[in-house]
């Protein structure tokens, strides 16, 4: 039976044709059709993304990238799982150089069922013994299968396959054997009726001689398939008048990174830095995303929302008033503070917390920041601006629950434990201890629906509004329930409506000087209920030298998020 002349079922309407029938339509297509060699899933996806519409699966460089010889010494089943990993990465059809089959008729039954098991959409074969030597490595001494035995394995493969659209490629040896042409026409014949979908015609030489007259002898019987390797300086034109259907690129991805390796692997070794090839190389972050990083932080996102997603925000954008004398060479967030510098108090505190995407907001000084475990964004016109415009440097990083801070705080580890673990869309900490609300010298006083009594537990306090200057006198009628720490916290669902307050102070004239407490009143002012916890003390903000002073003593103090504070 002549397998090529089998009418292809037809696809459902508006149904993506399956790999395997996208490798039968490049094998009978009219146009001459190209296919590159791939290794492994990274290069499988770049192949993808080069515009090939299939992949080869090269058993030199599957071999290869083992680092083994392609002798079969690696096994079937190893290259058959290295292939599952190139058909997770790449939605190409590949096609697989299968060399002689791994064994007979029976080795062959069950590669194809464990091939059409992971989607691979066919395999070439070709007829030398098993175990198979490389064909440019003394191929005329190679000796060739017995043709009725080989046929024969094609028809065992064909007989097992499931899929009508699985390809199987018969490769004739007989011109790099040095058999003849004859030879090479008489085998091609026996395994077309044998069944195989399609010849792979190899020959060695420098010159496109022997697959041109092959070809015209050939005459179109079935699709022809070659492998440029030795006479790769031919025009492409010249297998498009022959009538080949499918060249094959066969190992030139593997060749380029052999020697890229080799050139990087020899200047680092001899120069002991990276400096002098670090703009020659991928950046982590392409090698991240070929790995597809994105589709994994996104279903991060879906399904380990109440605990993996968490991130934070901090704004260190200024120098610090009134600590001039310590921050010419630094920003506040970098001054030290019981050994290690304010951010890092910070940062260590949202690990504890499992909050790992940590984004810092710098300005002043942003060369002098420790970029260890966060990630950095600049507000370039720091100076010119406040707190709102460093969070807009941000805003796209606001995604999953987030909490928003200071960058010149430390404390105690239940404090930010009870903001990340609130339930509420939005919350604050509040300080209620009398030290905070009596304390002229400082900002962000707080109003809250009810005064902390420390004994109702249980019953939500709502923030009402915040001061952005200092202390006004006493007001009886409407007391300050205590100081606003410096963090924020915003849950996922909450994102949306900040990030659209947010939209509307940017149409402001007044937007480059408005700060945290601004963002809070017209968050209240809009309808949003912002729940407050209380906490008395234990807890520390950098603004002058005596509150330095201060923290230094509180920091001291603490284990090393701490024992005790106030």
């Amino acid at each position: 039976m002549n397998a090529q002349m089998e009418t292809r079922p037809a696809a459902h309407a508006g149904a993506t044709p399956s790999r395997s029938a996208r490798l039968r339509q490049m094998l009978l297509s009219e146009q001459l059709e190209f296919i590159m060699e791939a290794h492994n899933g990274i290069s499988a996806r770049i192949v993808r993304e080069a515009g090939f519409k299939g992949i080869w699966g090269s058993g030199l460089t599957i071999s290869a990238q083992f680092g083994v010889r392609d002798n079969n010494e690696a096994s079937w089943t190893q290259v058959v799982d290295m292939l599952e990993f190139m058909a997770d990465a790449s939605d190409l059809p590949i096609l697989l150089d299968g060399d002689t089959g791994y064994g007979n008729f029976n080795n062959m039954r069950r590669l194809v069922r464990k091939l059409e098991q992971r989607g691979i959409a066919g395999v070439c074969i070709e007829d030398k013994q098993f175990p198979k030597t490389n064909s440019f490595l003394n191929g005329e001494r190679q000796p060739l299968a017995d043709s009725a035995e080989f046929a024969g394995k094609i028809a065992a493969g064909k007989d097992t396959q499931q899929d009508p659209n699985f390809s199987i490629v018969a490769r004739v040896e007989a011109l790099i054997a040095g058999w003849g042409m004859d030879e090479a026409l008489r085998r091609a014949e026996a395994y077309r009726r044998a069944g195989a979908d399609a010849i792979l015609i190899h020959s060695k030489l420098s010159k496109p001689d022997e697959i041109v007259t092959f070809a015209r002898e050939w005459a179109g019987r079935a699709p022809l398939v070659i492998v440029p390797t030795k006479y790769y300086s031919t025009p492409t034109d010249v297998f498009r008048k022959a009538g080949i259907s499918l060249v094959i690129w066969a190992n030139h991805l593997m060749r380029a990174a052999t020697a890229a390796m080799q050139s990087v692997a020899r200047e680092i070794h001899n120069s002991e830095t990276l400096v002098n090839v670090e703009d020659q190389v991928a950046s982590v972050n392409e090698i991240f995303r070929l790995q597809n990083a994105d589709e994994y932080e996104a279903a991060e996102r879906l399904y380990l929302a109440a605990e993996a997603s968490r991130s934070a925000v901090v704004l260190a954008a200024s120098r610090g008033r009134g600590l001039e004398s310590m921050t010419a060479d630094r920003p506040k967030v970098m001054l030290p503070i019981a050994g290690k510098p304010l951010l890092r108090w910070l940062v260590d505190g949202f690990k504890k917390e499992h909050i790992n995407d940590i984004t810092v907001v710098g300005g002043y000084r942003v060369d002098a920041i420790d970029t260890s475990g966060i990630k950095l964004v600049v507000n370039e016109r720091y100076a010119e601006t406040s707190e709102l415009a460093s969070l807009a440097c941000a805003l796209d990083a606001l995604e999953s629950d987030t909490v928003i801070a200071y960058g010149d705080l430390i404390f105690r580890s239940y404090v930010l434990r009870g903001l990340a673990e609130s339930k509420a869309d939005f919350s604050v900490v509040v300080d209620s201890s009398p030290s905070a609300s009596s304390n002229l010298t400082v900002r962000d006083f707080a109003y809250c629906s009810r005064q902390d009594d420390r004994g109702l537990f249980g019953t939500p306090v709502l923030l009402k509004r915040v001061t952005s200057g200092k202390q006004p006198a006493t007001n009886a009628q409407e007391p300050v329930s205590g100081r606003w720490i410096g963090m924020l916290k915003v849950s996922r669902a909450g994102v949306s409506r900040l990030k659209a307050v947010m939209a509307g102070l940017r149409e402001r004239p007044d937007f480059d000087r408005l700060d945290m407490p601004a963002l809070m009143n017209a968050l209240i002012a809009e309808g949003v209920n912002i729940e407050v916890l209380y906490v008395h003390g234990h807890w520390r903000g950098v603004n002058d030298l005596e509150d330095f002073r201060q923290a230094v003593d509180f920091a001291h103090a603490q284990t090393p998020f701490g024992t005790s504070g106030e």
